[in-house]
């Protein structure tokens, strides 16, 4: 497991009843593979939110609003179409063949993507946040475990955005738990 995931999972304990995912068809009806450590964590947790402020999107989850591929089928050109109408887009996805993968969502409207550069393996994409209602955006150069890990427990990853983390209190409540 990797060392990020099994942390959260000592701090946060999952849900029990998580079914593990299809992968390979995940992958084929979004049009590209997914990192090991993320594939991980919605096998063990399935979606939800952890300390009320990030959800955790998963594949076909039953509530549209945090299912990876439902927020992933209109979302390039959403940003698309801002980037046209004047907010600035920013330098990584001038890179040919960079495309931008939504993993994670918050109650105030903040996108946590993968930067998905050219011949690039999933293991190793960045995670850029788009904050809700603005142009801002923050990148970091670590897994979507890592930014989890240090921005709920450890305070190891500097952020505008989540600026207030990490909480006393962690916990993690299950999309099921919201339907």
């Amino acid at each position: 497991m990797n060392p990020n995931v099994a942390r959260l999972v000592e701090e946060i304990p999952p849900p029990a009843d998580v079914r593990p995912k299809d992968w390979r068809q995940v992958e084929s009806r979004l049009g590209t593979a997914l990192p090991a450590d993320y594939k991980q964590l919605v096998d063990l947790y399935g979606g939800g939110v952890f300390d009320d402020t990030i959800w955790l999107l998963e594949p076909d989850c039953a509530n549209e609003h945090y299912d990876l591929l439902t927020k992933n089928k209109n979302r390039p050109e959403e940003l698309e179409y801002l980037w046209a109408t004047g907010e600035p887009k920013p330098a990584e996805l001038h890179e040919e063949g960079s495309k931008l993968v939504a993993w994670a969502v918050t109650e105030n409207g903040e996108y946590l993507f993968w930067l998905a550069r050219s011949g690039q393996h999933p293991d190793d994409w960045t995670i850029m946040i788009n904050e809700g209602r603005g142009p801002e955006w923050e990148s970091h150069p670590v897994s979507c475990s890592e930014f989890l890990r240090s921005i709920l427990l450890t305070g190891g990853v500097e952020s505008d955005i989540f600026f207030d983390m990490p909480f006393e209190e962690h916990d993690f409540r299950a999309s099921a738990d919201f339907l």
